[in-house]
């Protein structure tokens, strides 16, 4: 398959960048000539690459043998490669503006109010007495997965969902994920796509897994999150239609506001706004405690907390907090023990990831909305070419 010059830029682009910062290149499985030339010889610099992608952005407006659609995404992409470029050449980008550039969407900092009502909420929800933080952190660290039964945990939650999926959506024949544990990472869970219909699914055991959230995790990274969401757009826009852009997943654009809002979705169109009783059934033969009541209305009752992630990137990278402080802002808004807020605050300081919880938190929020609880509508975010800017027009 060739790429028209335009698309083979912008590839070759992404590849350039990504020689700078590690992870960038999410997954790439296009023309094995471009990675190559790529990785030959000295980094090109980063001032380099930003000009790169300024005559790009132009090129792509004239560019008619292209459909507006598609001009239209890949333009997207192109501006927050340009914004990352440019800030690794010295050039000053203000974090929010960063972030719009990248992703585009703003970060908005979530009311102390709003999180002090949802801290009131889950008072009323948890069980036992005492101060709110302790009894949250003990109900939380009592749901956890023991180490030796994670794996089989992983793989009855997978292959339900994946039947879910297919029944939903249709899932190419030969796809396939495969789970790995690993440790020593600044995330919760990852999925490498491998391209040719398949995915390495690392989920990190530094900190014990949660039962409460284990559901949600493989969803998010297989079944019909990020695996689906790659694995059909590898058939229907790669093999189909030639769309070689969508062989590189880059870091740093709209793109992934958009993965990671939809597989923040996906638990909850496949099975339904309450998974929990589903869940209970794949857990408790396992003997794995899962408390299935209560977490539905906690995780009810706290989902306003994730916007502590956007207040912390706030904090730290406009407002100049020291770690420690947002550490303790983490503990205390978001109610986690220490060593859970230091994760946390180590994956937004992480070079690579610091701008990217806004795709979490805003991007769930616009998938939301944009899809009303339709699967149709889900369908067409794992299939189509799409920016946050068509969901909110």
């Amino acid at each position: 398959m060739t790429a028209p010059d335009t698309v083979r830029r912008y590839i070759e682009t992404g590849l350039a960048l990504g020689r700078h910062v590690d992870g960038l290149v999410d997954a790439y499985y296009g023309p094995p000539d471009l990675a190559d030339r790529a990785a030959a010889g000295p980094a090109v610099p980063p001032a380099r690459i930003a000009a790169d992608a300024r005559r790009l952005l132009a090129d792509l407006e004239g560019d008619t043998g292209l459909a507006p659609g598609r001009r239209h995404w890949l333009a997207a992409q192109v501006r927050g490669l340009h914004t990352t470029a440019a800030r690794l050449a010295g050039e000053p980008v203000r974090y929010s503006d960063e972030v719009e550039a990248c992703y585009g969407v703003r970060p908005t900092r979530v009311s102390e109010d709003d999180l002090a009502a949802a801290h009131r909420a889950l008072d009323e929800v948890l069980p036992g007495d005492g101060p709110l933080r302790d009894r949250f952190i003990a109900w939380r660290e009592a749901q956890a997965v023991p180490v030796d039964r994670l794996r089989g945990a992983l793989g009855s939650l997978a292959e339900d969902l994946r039947a879910r999926t297919d029944e939903l959506f249709g899932l190419p024949e030969g796809e396939r994920v495969d789970f790995e544990l690993v440790t020593d990472q600044p995330w919760s869970g990852f999925n490498y796509y491998l391209g040719g219909l398949r995915s390495r699914v690392a989920i990190n055991v530094d900190l014990p897994v949660l039962s409460t959230v284990l559901a949600h995790l493989v969803a998010h990274e297989s079944y019909p999150g990020h695996h689906t969401e790659h694995t059909r757009k590898e058939v229907g826009l790669v093999r189909r239609r030639n769309h070689l852009e969508e062989t590189i997943f880059l870091v740093g654009t709209p793109q992934c506001l958009l993965a990671e809002g939809l597989a923040d979705l996906g638990l909850e169109i496949v099975v339904g706004e309450h998974p929990e009783p589903v869940v209970a059934e794949h857990l408790r033969p396992l003997g794995i405690p899962y408390d299935d009541e209560i977490a539905g209305r906690v995780r009810h009752a706290g989902e306003a907390l994730g916007g502590v992630r956007t207040n912390l990137c706030l904090m730290i990278h406009e407002d100049g907090a020291p770690v420690d402080a947002a550490v303790a802002y983490a503990e205390r808004w978001a109610l986690l023990p220490r060593n859970r807020a230091e994760k946390m605050v180590q994956f937004l300081t992480d070079p690579t990831w610091r701008a990217y919880t806004t795709c979490y938190v805003e991007g769930l929020a616009l998938c939301r909305r944009w899809v009303g609880g339709d699967p149709v509508r889900f369908e067409r975010l794992i299939t189509e070419q799409l920016t946050p800017a068509d969901l909110a027009a």
